[in-house]
């Protein structure tokens, strides 16, 4: 199951002049019968919501006040999630005659006659405050709080993913929450600029158009809509006239296939690092150890230690933790049934959270052997979000390779891998099928009658460019550190990475600052030593521009660093 949550705003989405009628009622409660949880998100106060709402039990949790109160029905239970407004800013509203005037646990609310007075005197007072405007109210948040946090906040006290979430919305404040969820949908009714930035817009108004969206939901689990959330979807390479190809990365699985050193984990590094970027939860089963370095995700075994079925789920409850199971403490006979017996715990948190998104099995002939009759029962009847990696797809159970969707080969031989993939499946290999790749090229497959093998320039990893970015921001770069030594050659100040070139830069004279700017030494060691042209070529501008003054000059090579690298705390 895909979308285990319906996160829906209430008045104007659900509510009608703020009350349910039955057959919206009758909606929620067919979807909860169905295992899914229902999250109201909502700018009401909880006081009127409860006067408005009487079944506030229809839903897990309730995020109220636009973001800043969380209550769970269930027991009565509340957290605050915004601080309490000031005092003197009420009063300050009151004075002005801003009526009628509502004070929430956090949330000041008014209406649209009042937006000008409400905001001169958030400026007058100096107060850190946002104005968020749904329809003729207007609601006054502290800064950062808003749907989407208040959201998020449920969602983690739940161990769930964002991207197992619907949102259902009509307003200018919906905005954020839609974002946050997998797919955003808008009613009918709704604003016709959040229509526009919907995945989806309901034919029916209101209540009648989340009913619409329940009864989706149940029959396919929006598997139809699919095609609009490309945002998400994985890049494996490009083709002639840099024509991307992509694959989503939900209800797919993947082979990646091809000799030995050719770059398999290259392309799945390139795969894992978008998948991680986007937040979706991976799971590594590691049978060799080379995804020990992978610093996106926890580790769990090691050559001496043997990690445990129970540490591996406890770590993947967090909905945001990736795990590496390294097996190399395994003996290799025994790594098979060790992951016989994951496997299946993996799909139960899979059934309860919709988590983790994507199992990686690297040296997968291995790990689900033809020979091993148990690997046919190990897989869910539909498996998906499933990548396999393996030399050798031929000696894979054939029940494991029926599930794959698509293949993409790499290295020497590819047609030869292709047929061999086929012949193992009982399919006719595509026609056409190159015999050779360049280095950086991948053969890329996806299985169904009629469809061709399209040869591209494979995705490359982005760990990679972050590992570079951390060694010069932040590590120690040894014999081409820079060296402050100014005009009279009085200082040896020893520049290691470039968080201590700015530190320093900042506290050296300006003399010794224009020295060596003057002389081109900033620009030659971000050529040279950083391995950064494009920094260079600005730092020599900046050099060449005389109107500057020491002070100018420095302020523009800090932004000029700051913005191609992440900066820590200095």
């Amino acid at each position: 199951m895909r979308y285990l949550v319906l996160a829906t705003d209430y008045d104007g989405t659900l509510a009608r002049d703020g009350r349910l009628d039955e057959p919206t009622i009758s909606a929620l409660e067919r979807l909860r019968a169905s295992g899914r949880q229902i999250f109201l998100v909502t700018g009401r106060e909880l006081d009127d919501l409860r006067r408005v709402c009487p079944r506030l039990d229809l839903f897990e949790q309730v995020v109220a006040e636009n973001g800043a109160l969380r209550y769970t029905p269930a027991n009565n239970w509340e957290q605050v999630l915004g601080e309490a407004p000031p005092e003197t800013f009420v009063a300050a509203l009151r004075a002005r005659g801003v009526a009628p005037l509502s004070v929430g646990r956090s949330i000041v609310a008014t209406w649209t006659p009042h937006a000008t007075t409400t905001l001169e005197v958030i400026h007058s007072l100096g107060l850190e405050l946002q104005v968020i405007f749904n329809k003729d109210a207007v609601m006054v948040l502290p800064a950062g709080v808003n749907k989407a946090s208040g959201l998020q906040a449920a969602l983690a006290a739940a161990k769930l993913s964002p991207h197992n979430v619907v949102g259902i919305g009509d307003a200018e404040n919906d905005h954020a929450f839609l974002s946050l969820c997998e797919c955003g949908v808008a009613v009918a009714n709704a604003l016709p600029m959040l229509k526009e930035r919907a995945d989806w817009v309901t034919r029916a108004e209101r209540g009648a158009g989340v009913a619409e969206l329940i009864d989706a939901l149940l029959a396919s689990d929006l598997a139809e809509h699919d095609a609009r959330l490309q945002r998400y979807w994985l890049l494996i390479g490009t083709g002639p006239a840099d024509a991307e190809r992509r694959l989503s990365p939900y209800a797919t699985n993947l082979l990646i296939s091809g000799s030995s050193g050719s770059g398999k984990s290259t392309l799945a590094t390139a795969l894992l690092d978008q998948l991680v970027g986007q937040e979706y939860q991976c799971c590594i089963i590691d049978p060799e150890g080379d995804y020990g370095a992978y610093a996106q995700a926890a580790v769990l075994g090691d050559p001496s230690h043997e990690p445990t079925v129970d540490e591996i789920i406890a770590l993947l409850t967090n909905p945001s933790q990736h795990v590496v199971v390294n097996l190399l403490g395994i003996a290799l006979e025994r790594r098979p049934s060790f992951f016989a017996h994951l496997l299946p715990r993996l799909q139960d948190l899979r059934r309860r959270t919709g988590r983790p998104h994507w199992i990686v099995v690297d040296e997968a002939h291995h790990m689900l052997h033809t020979d091993r009759a148990a690997s046919s029962i190990l897989l869910p009847q539909q498996p998906w979000g499933m990548l396999y990696i393996t030399v050798h797809p031929d000696l894979m159970a054939p029940a494991v390779l029926s599930t794959i969707d698509h293949v993409a080969i790499i290295g020497e031989s590819p047609n030869a891998t292709l047929q061999a993939f086929c012949h193992a499946v009982g399919e006719t290999p595509p026609q056409d099928s190159p015999s050779s790749l360049r280095q950086g090229e991948v053969l890329f497959w996806q299985r169904g009658a009629g469809n061709q093998p399209m040869r591209l320039r494979s995705a490359q990893p982005t760990s990679e460019h972050q590992r570079h970015i951390r060694k010069y921001a932040e590590g120690d770069m040894q014999d081409n550190s820079f060296y402050f030594r100014g005009p009279q050659g009085k200082l040896n100040l020893r520049v290691q990475n470039l968080m201590m070139f700015l530190q320093i830069a900042d506290g050296v004279d300006d003399d010794t600052w224009q020295y060596h700017l003057v002389k081109g030494d900033y620009a030659r060691w971000f050529k040279d030593a950083v391995k950064d042209n494009a920094l260079a070529q600005e730092a020599a501008h900046i050099a060449a521009d005389t109107a500057l003054d020491a002070y100018e000059s420095r302020a523009r090579i800090r932004a000029a660093i700051e913005r191609r690298y992440t900066a820590p705390a200095v």
